[in-house]
């Protein structure tokens, strides 16, 4: 083995060691000085800066997951999307074409979606 490739692997094991200790000395100086006065009052739940009424149990409609998710999907198309755009001559027709298949098959889940009736709010 060469000994720079050595070299290299012994300044990232110093490395990760300096951050290591790094981690320990802030949790360290983290849990030494800070305040530590448990109560009662500090153990009871806290909802919002109203005392909780009821149980602890709430049903929640599979709906409001149905929307995030697609949310976050559409917005990870963004971010694939935009950059691309940007430099989209530069790459060509088969990149064109790439691209064109990552937006048929979001489309297609869209399509899915909206067929389910997923999109509509009642």
């Amino acid at each position: 083995m060469n000994s720079s490739l050595l070299g290299d692997y012994a300044v990232f094991g110093v490395l990760l060691l300096a951050g290591f200790a790094f981690v320990a000395v802030a949790m360290t100086a983290n849990r030494l000085l800070r305040p530590h006065a448990p109560s009662a009052a500090k153990a009871l739940t806290y909802e919002c800066g109203v005392d909780p009424v009821g149980g602890d149990w709430a049903q929640v409609q599979i709906r409001y997951y149905v929307y995030a998710f697609l949310f976050v999907l559409f917005a990870v198309e963004a971010v694939f999307l935009f950059p691309w755009a940007a430099v989209a001559a530069s790459f060509g027709p088969p990149a064109a074409a790439e691209m064109g298949v990552f937006v048929g098959v979001l489309v297609l889940g869209l399509a899915y979606a909206w067929r389910k009736g997923v999109l509509r709010w009642q």
